[in-house]
């Protein structure tokens, strides 16, 4: 588009019309250069707040979207709030790989409940495609502990051997060079950010670990279970998956790999009637003469460059509204004299830091770009 002046000054029409002619080149150059991405399985609420992501995001075309339930349907019908927004008028497809490879896409997000991803992740990853997956499905090393917690055999267990850990303040570095990334779950993303730095550093008793957590109910899923009516919801709260929530599976594979020893913890999951957010209170003994402000100085030390972890300070304690639709996870600690205990406290927005943002996080990583790109 070029913008003339009315000005009887010829040069006055020149002077605007240039810059024009080069940004509207950049704008063109730029379609080239963006990487093309596409969201398998991209109905689901997951799915949604990874498009919301994608909409705004400065580096990468989204070039398909999938859904075996919506094939043939125009984004912005299947979701309003993004009608007239870029991509509103880009068509879901068949949640098949051989389309998803033809659209151009260079990186593909699986948005899929477990037990779905490795339909898509091998012969994905085999046309050369990297592969962001939101789901359980190779986030556990050991093969006997997923079947254990899943209840079937994984189904491309080789993958998860090779797969990076989707948790960016742990593994930065590995997941620069990823082909396949595992997102961290979304409760556990709330537990073990606050409890990595501490055992990696040998400041607790693993074995004195529990957790209580409360979800809202978006993290069921976009499912018609008469559980998750808003009659059966609303004004209530109740504990799920008592006592070996799936979850655990991860949780302690990775607090094993920070304290240098096998770590069993309590832990108990809480439905709470909101849509989204995520609240985790952590108890812990410290090892013997640990100092009780020495929790306080590691913490600052593994997060100091900031990022997407937030260390509140005096007398903050987390809230779910303060980090609702955000990439943010806010982080408080209290030494309790009395029992000698040690208190964490976590909030995050399940959605996003518990997964999509956490997905776009890490291909931000992957591409070396800012990792705050699209998520700010």
């Amino acid at each position: 588009m070029l913008f003339k002046t009315t000005h009887r000054n010829g040069s006055m029409a020149l002077f605007f019309e240039i810059p024009c002619l080069r940004l509207w080149a950049r704008l063109l150059h730029s379609m080239d250069t963006l990487l093309k991405v596409a969201v398998v399985g991209a109905s689901g609420y997951s799915g949604e707040e990874l498009v919301r992501i994608l909409v705004g995001h400065p580096h990468t075309q989204l070039v398909a979207l999938t859904s075996r339930q919506l094939a043939g349907e125009r984004m912005g019908n299947v979701f309003p709030r993004f009608e007239g927004l870029r991509y509103s008028d880009l068509v879901f497809i068949n949640s098949e790989v051989d389309a998803i490879v033809a659209a151009g896409t260079e990186v593909a997000f699986l948005a899929l409940p477990h037990g779905l991803a490795h339909e898509f992740a091998g012969p994905l990853l085999r046309a050369g495609l990297r592969v962001i997956d939101m789901s359980a499905d190779f986030r556990i090393k050991d093969l006997a502990v997923y079947e254990d917690f899943y209840g079937a055999p994984l189904k491309e267990p080789a993958l998860a051997q090779t797969s990076v850990y989707g948790l960016v303040e742990v593994y930065r570095e590995a997941l620069k060079e990823a082909k396949l990334v595992a997102c961290a779950g979304c409760y556990p993303t709330s537990i073990l950010l606050p409890l990595i730095p501490l055992l990696k550093h040998n400041l607790l008793e693993p074995d004195s670990i529990h957790v209580s957590s409360m979800s809202g109910v978006s993290g069921a899923g976009r499912t018609a279970k008469v559980d998750y009516l808003y009659a059966e919801c609303n004004e209530n709260i109740r504990a799920y998956g008592v006592p070996k929530h799936r979850h655990l599976a991860e949780i302690e594979q990775e607090l094993s790999l920070a304290a240098g020893e096998s770590v069993c913890i309590s832990f108990t999951p809480h439905l709470a009637p909101v849509t989204r957010g995520i609240h985790s209170t952590i108890y812990a003994k410290p090892r013997a003469g640990v100092a009780p402000e020495r929790i306080g100085a590691v913490l600052h030390e593994a997060y100091a460059r900031g990022g997407f972890v937030r260390l509140l300070e005096g007398n903050a304690l987390p809230e779910t509204r303060h980090v609702t639709n955000t990439n943010f996870i806010d982080i408080a600690w209290r030494h309790d004299p009395r029992t000698g205990r040690v208190l964490l406290l976590s909030v995050e927005d399940n959605l996003v830091k518990g997964a999509a943002g956490q997905a776009v996080q890490c291909l931000n990583v992957m591409c070396g770009w800012a990792e705050s790109s699209g998520l700010m």
